[in-house]
């Protein structure tokens, strides 16, 4: 049962780390219906870095394209640097808030998530990305690689704001994305290009806070989750990236706020 439960949860990380409806949510909340024991969130950390090693891949040959020209091309190094830019906020609000944030917004005691704030933010979030939607700035970038430097700070101080359970690191940077003018596919593409610092960088961080609670007995869940997280990142980007071009993000707002009235129904009810 720990095995299937360890395959399931890395499916949940794996599909939901880059939709804009929180990974971090929908896995603590995963946890906690299923009974899965965390200690330190060892578990939690190692399988993130499978969904970001999903991305790298399939991105590879656009990373080593600009990597070899970066000498050379103007253009590589704009692009470069204008993923460095947008990573410094969520850099510098990780080292001054993360652990404040995780001491206030989770039951130390137990683990569990602080189920109303990530309710909240659920819907909050949705709103705002139905309000983005409809009175977004009419998009003059439509290629990620072309993203000005200072639109790209403006991304990642939304970036920042993911630091909150529920709130969603890629939901804050598309959002933030339409807002520096960004069309609906290049904010997308460049969420994965930022998450690729952003989260190599959280889980160095958080692997050295949780090195005390690795184990060898846990290697194999580890090993499954990674394996599926993997996979399912794999299989959820491209088809997300033409969905979005064709039909936007409102039908995510919705279920972001559905999921949201569903956490507080359930608290209601006792049933979480």
């Amino acid at each position: 049962m720990t095995y299937l439960a360890a395959a399931l949860l890395g499916v949940i990380q794996g599909l939901t780390e880059f939709l804009p409806i929180s990974s971090t949510a929908h896995l603590l909340i995963a946890e906690e219906w299923l009974g899965f024991e965390d200690p330190g969130g060892v578990f939690t950390v190692m399988i993130q870095l499978g969904a970001v090693l999903a991305v790298m891949w399939l991105y590879r040959h656009k990373i080593v394209d600009v990597v070899l020209r970066l000498p050379s091309d103007a253009g590589a190094r704009r692009f470069a640097a204008a993923i460095v830019i947008a990573f410094i906020p969520a850099a510098v609000a990780g080292v001054l808030f993360a652990d404040a944030v995780k001491s206030r917004l989770y039951d130390t005691g137990s683990g569990s998530p602080a189920l109303g704030v990530i309710a909240a933010a659920f819907i909050l979030g949705g709103i705002v990305m139905l309000l983005v939607e409809r009175f977004r700035p009419s998009p003059d970038v439509h290629d990620a690689d072309r993203t000005p430097v200072g639109r790209a700070f403006g991304i990642g101080l939304a970036q920042a704001v993911a630091v909150i359970p529920g709130v969603s690191r890629s939901g804050a940077t598309i959002v933030g994305g339409m807002l520096m003018r960004l069309d609906r596919p290049a904010a997308a593409e460049f969420s994965f290009f930022l998450a690729m610092p952003t989260m190599v960088g959280a889980f160095v961080h958080d692997l050295w806070e949780v090195r005390e609670h690795l184990a060898a007995e846990r290697v194999a869940e580890i090993a499954i989750g990674f394996a599926t997280a993997f996979l399912a990142a794999a299989l959820v980007v491209r088809p997300f990236l033409r969905y979005v071009a064709r039909s936007g993000f409102a039908p995510f707002a919705w279920y972001r706020i559905a999921a949201g009235v569903a956490i507080f129904v359930a608290m209601w009810a006792q049933w979480l």
